[in-house]
């Protein structure tokens, strides 16, 4: 299968591991996808794409038109129409077919994402088939859009409850996931029948353009998802055109207050989820062994840049003890492109990225912070010019200093020590952001009383990124969400959709009434 596919994009232009180029002029460009078709951009406007671990530029991504993002929201809202009709059975079914085609090309997928985002193979292949889990589920829709139903709520009355699809959707997609975040949005609104509008980061565009193909491929048709790029002027169309319903925005806490703030203004429904700051609390009684390769994994895996990254660990009592060890097992990790054999980290995104992470750390140092374990000047032989930060260890940290306040979204853990579980909880709770945290220990009762404690969305016990499968949802709280409603699982089929109550009389002993009532209705009597 994955060759017949790469044979059909060849045919028409399309290499297979971007799904976006042209060839018209040297620089490759990335495509539009509207009504069912990969159109180039008539656009004045281009970003370039960079490879993070060369800096070299790889293609451009054109700000698509007003009259493009018209266009593709009017494809949405024509599809619509034909789509919230397609029976549950037959929208199942092309999703079923659709998890199938990501699985046979998960490769591809997975060399489209380190092109362009950095991450290594291994990754990258996380990536994908976090995402791949989610359309999964979304093949579950039959039982997970289930009604209600309460009969006899007084004689011959019954109230039954069916969800509906909003109408057109739209999804805004960070850098840092590529396959994962895309597959949370749009397989998730149109299995419930909505259409989508679908913006990808313009630094990883790629990814967006192959998934795009293959849910062509799996039968969709046209007009049910649609690809628009770009930067401020995509994000504000898509907050305030008319017939967008709902936003999806995954993101950093600027832009996702502003999209929140902006579409919820023009009346949308808006899940955003923003930036964190992740703490695992490691106690003293915890398995050495295990827990400090789980920290160095969660610390510095994806080169930092996840919003579940645990970037900030509180060592309680006689686990600071532990630090040196810590420090050792960070140094070996490898830091590389991320297509060379044996890479444990890549390049940041950009060189502005690499810049803000440094000046982050050296912030730690000009506020008492001590550097154990300094990635700043690391050189990778061949790649001079990447984006690189090795891993990096501040100790001596406090809850007052910058490298703790902000978000670093870098290879960089934050060191904080406690004297009792207590207080780290109250590290914890004090902080404003409320995405993940993990606890390592081997006591049940270390690990209920801080799983009950803490205010944080999602907590981990020796877990130390705990993501939900998509059968639960992915439940970020505090200052890392905003909105009512989560991603996926049973959250995200709520979000995208709307219940509709009915309720109604047949009288078994007479068809009509005899004279009008004119009381108010008592139910229940």
């Amino acid at each position: 299968m994955a060759g017949a596919i790469a044979r059909a994009l060849w045919r028409k232009k399309v290499p297979l591991h971007v799904s976006r180029m042209s060839y018209s002029s040297s620089v490759p460009t990335t495509k539009l996808f509207i009504d069912g078709k990969f159109v180039e951009s008539q656009t004045s406007e281009w970003l370039d794409i960079h490879n993070p671990a060369t800096n070299e530029v790889i293609g451009r991504v054109p700000k698509a038109t007003d009259g493009e993002m018209l266009a593709a929201v009017d494809s949405c809202t024509r599809a619509y129409a034909t789509w919230s009709e397609t029976s549950i059975l037959s929208r199942q079914q092309i999703f079923l077919r659709y998890q199938q085609l990501i699985k046979e090309n998960i490769k591809e997928l997975s060399k489209s994402i380190t092109v362009e985002q950095g991450k290594t193979l291994a990754d990258a292949e996380g990536d994908v088939f976090r995402g791949l889990q989610v359309v999964e589920h979304a093949c579950s829709i039959t039982s997970l859009m289930l009604g209600e139903t309460l009969p006899s709520i007084t004689k011959d009355m019954d109230t039954y409850t069916y969800r509906l699809p909003l109408g057109v959707c739209a999804g805004i997609a960070p850098f840092n996931f590529p396959a994962m975040i895309p597959l949370w949005m749009f397989p998730m609104g149109m299995v419930c029948g909505n259409t989508y509008l679908l913006k990808p980061s313009e630094r990883v565009p790629g990814c967006a353009m192959l998934l795009a193909r293959l849910l062509q491929d799996a039968g969709a048709p046209d007009g049910t998802l649609n690809i628009i790029h770009g930067q401020h002027a995509a994000v504000n169309f898509i907050c305030d055109h008319p017939a967008i319903k709902a936003i999806s925005f995954v993101g950093s806490n600027q832009a996702g207050e502003y999209i929140y703030e902006r579409g919820s203004k023009n009346g949308k429904r808006v899940q955003s989820n923003m930036g964190a700051k992740n703490h695992g609390v490691i106690m003293p009684d915890a398995n050495k062994e295990n827990t400090l390769n789980q920290l160095v994994g969660a610390a510095f895996g994806a080169a930092g840049q996840r919003c579940m990254a645990l970037s900030t660990a509180i060592l309680v009592g006689e686990a600071r003890d532990w630090l040196p060890e810590l420090v050792d097992r960070a140094k070996n990790l490898r830091v590389n492109a991320g297509d060379q054999p044996g890479a444990d980290v890549g390049p940041l995104i950009s060189p502005e990225a690499r810049n803000r992470v440094n000046s982050l750390i050296q912030s730690g140092v000009d506020e008492g912070a001590k550097v154990l374990l300094d990635g700043r000047s690391v050189k990778v032989k061949g790649y001079e010019n990447g984006n690189f930060v090795g891993p990096t260890i501040l100790g001596n940290v406090t809850t007052d200093m910058k490298c703790y306040t902000e978000e670093i979204f870098g290879p960089v853990l934050v060191v904080l020590e406690a004297d009792s579980l207590d207080d780290a909880i109250t590290m914890v709770n004090s902080n404003p952001y409320g995405n993940g945290t993990a606890i390592f220990t081997t006591n049940g009762a270390t690990a209920r009383k801080y799983t009950h404690e803490v205010d944080v969305g999602q907590v981990g016990v020796n877990v130390p990124i705990p993501v939900p499968l998509p059968m639960f949802s992915f439940t970020g709280s505090r200052g890392s969400f905003r909105g009512d409603t989560n991603f996926y699982g049973k959250q995200g089929i709520h979000f995208y959709t709307q219940i509709k109550t009915v309720t109604s009389q047949w009288k078994a002993e007479d068809a009509t009434l005899k004279s009008p009532a004119v009381t108010m209705p008592t139910m229940g009597r």
